[in-house]
């Protein structure tokens, strides 16, 4: 389980083919800190498991279906991704239940200024739609934002200073491919309602 709440942007340093999907290298000293082999990893949102640990890095390895469902696979050597490790229990709960079970990518619509902040629109696969809700949560490569605008095709989220300064939005440009985490309350609903009660 995760919040949401970036710990460091990592950097990959190798992305090597492997069977059946990719094994990546990523420099990540905060994040490598105490992280053990088996451990749990959110790399762009995507809940992975670490199969080698360094003092400032460490290797996952992402199969073939994580490569088709999440943006993992445009990764290449000097890309920045954005890293969490696990939520402890004893620790302290900041933004939102995040299970790293990627849904979809969205796709960046538009990016407009407003200050120092920025307006982002985005536009998911069009299943997902009806899980976000206007003023409700959404993790956006691994990073919990609230939504603040909807429309038919998608759905808009205001960055902040610190959130661009602290993750990889600091760059972000339309079309851009985003991994996408509904609200997992919000797919319990549905599932609800679609099952009856």
């Amino acid at each position: 389980m995760f919040t949401g709440i970036v710990a460091e942007r990592g950097v990959v340093r190798r992305v090597v083919a492997a069977s059946g999907g990719t094994h990546l290298t990523i420099s990540g000293p905060v994040t490598a800190a105490g992280l053990a082999v088996g451990d749990s990893i959110a790399i762009n949102g995507v809940c992975l498991t670490a199969v080698v640990v360094g003092t400032a890095d460490f290797e996952v390895e992402a199969v073939a279906e994580t490569l088709r469902l999440t943006n993992l696979g445009d990764l290449s050597a000097g890309s920045e991704v954005n890293l969490e490790r696990p939520v402890s229990a004893a620790g302290r709960f900041d933004g939102h239940f995040v299970q790293g079970h990627v849904d979809g990518v969205a796709v960046v619509r538009s990016v407009a200024a407003e200050g120092d902040a920025r307006r982002v629109w985005l536009d998911p696969p069009a299943s997902l739609i009806g899980y976000v809700a206007s003023k409700g949560s959404v993790a956006l490569d691994g990073v919990s934002l609230t939504v603040s605008g909807i429309d038919e095709s998608g759905f808009e989220v205001v960055l902040i200073p610190h959130t661009r300064e602290v993750t990889t939005f600091g760059t972000l440009a339309p079309g851009t491919r985003i991994n996408l985490e509904v609200d997992v309350l919000a797919k319990y609903v549905a599932r609800l309602l679609e099952v009856g009660t």
